[in-house]
């Protein structure tokens, strides 16, 4: 007995817009996973990384310096009261996020 198992018609639209569905659910997971990571920088940084006082604005900065200068931190190649201890329970990739957002958000938060 040959049974051929066919998909409806109708089905076809659902299926499509699922599968778009997942592939947006997964861009937007990753873009809000490194805004919500950016967002720990605001309680010393300002939000959006734009400083209202003495610490440096972060905002605008190019990925490279803000990696090289968060891993030196969490590292220890550069002494802090605050940064080392903070950075410490990044990831590599996790500073590349907060990287990669400050960088790519250049002047658009904050305002």
């Amino acid at each position: 007995m040959n049974i051929r198992h066919r998909m409806p018609v109708k089905m076809l639209p659902l299926l499509i817009a699922v599968c778009l569905f997942g592939f947006a659910s997964a861009v937007a997971d990753e873009v809000s996973r490194a805004a919500m990571l950016s967002n720990t920088c605001a309680g010393c940084h300002g939000t959006g990384g734009i400083s209202p006082g003495t610490i440096p604005t972060i905002d605008c900065r190019s990925a490279d310096t803000i990696v090289k200068t968060l891993m030196d931190f969490r590292d220890g190649k550069v002494f802090s009261t605050v940064m080392g201890r903070h950075i410490k329970g990044y990831t590599d990739e996790e500073i590349k996020q907060v990287a990669g957002y400050f960088a790519a958000n250049c002047g658009t938060k904050g305002k």
